[in-house]
């Protein structure tokens, strides 16, 4: 789609692109939703893409992905073989509504940042314990726990003219155990809800994320695996009006998929604790 209010491009944008913010200003990346509908409210683009920011640096640590990393070159990394839960990068893009065109222009920063329920970079990046660092307008920068970045559907923590700038993932997380669950209406459908589960190499600990049901991801911690009631009540206590609605799927519908796949992910990874 034209942007037809669009009087401007920044197409070399300085090292701290936030330094030149101003109202009416837009981050461009891939642009797959930024040019799906009308932006009247815009005047300018600030293109990140000519930074040259890596996509992907693993190292000792964990991994680091840089924001303008695009679900394509996520999807075909190749993990090292003792990251076990390194399968859930394929597994998160996989999980998208969009074509291998689409692919090749997301970002992985674009998908969290746009902050909808259903985006699969924050499901995986929330149950992966990652963090992220968020660049200011004013130069300076701040750490954020990616599961107190998104606050609400299409609503998260960054304030005008600050960006993120790259996502880690600890190494302790990617050698986690897992399994997830992922419902949608159709076979290639937006997530209707979207769970990852975790847990510590020779442990019995539990972490349980769920999204795509709820406006802001939920992360659940237990230091010990819950039974079947007590893992029911921490998905009832979550506040009703956490739970997302819309034509995918009720807040009720959720509720209940998000009891019913809590409790086959307690069995499973509860038996391969006992394995």
């Amino acid at each position: 789609m034209d942007l037809n209010t669009i009087t401007d491009i920044v197409r070399r944008p300085p090292d701290r692109p936030g330094s030149g913010w101003r109202e009416g200003d837009a981050w461009l990346a891939g642009g797959t939703w930024l040019f799906s509908t009308e932006q009247p409210q815009l005047r300018r683009l600030v293109d990140l893409t000519a930074l040259g920011w890596d996509s992907l640096v693993p190292s000792d640590a964990g991994l680091e992905i840089g924001a303008t990393c695009t679900i394509g070159e996520l999807a075909a990394f190749v993990p090292p073989s003792d990251w076990r839960a390194g399968s859930l990068f394929a597994t998160s893009c996989e999980a998208f509504l969009s074509s291998f065109k689409i692919w090749n222009a997301a970002t992985v920063g674009g998908n969290i940042c746009m902050s909808l329920p259903a985006g699969p970079m924050i499901t995986m990046t929330v149950a992966l314990e990652a963090m992220y660092t968020v660049w200011a307008a004013d130069g300076s920068e701040r750490t954020v726990d990616a599961a107190a970045f998104v606050t609400g559907d299409h609503r998260n923590i960054l304030a005008p003219g600050e960006i993120l700038r790259h996502i880690d993932i600890p190494v302790s997380a990617l050698r986690k155990r897992h399994t997830h669950r992922r419902f949608t209406l159709t076979h290639l459908g937006r997530s209707t809800l979207f769970m990852i589960a975790t847990q510590a190499p020779g442990t019995a600990d539990l972490l349980l994320t769920i999204t795509a049901g709820t406006t802001r991801p939920v992360r659940l911690t237990f230091d010990t695996m819950p039974d079947a009631e007590e893992l029911r009540q921490c998905i009832d206590a979550i506040p009703e009006d956490l739970w997302f609605s819309d034509p995918n799927g009720t807040p009720d519908h959720r509720h209940h998929l998000a009891r019913h796949f809590a409790e086959e992910i307690r069995v499973e990874l509860a038996e391969g604790c006992r394995a």
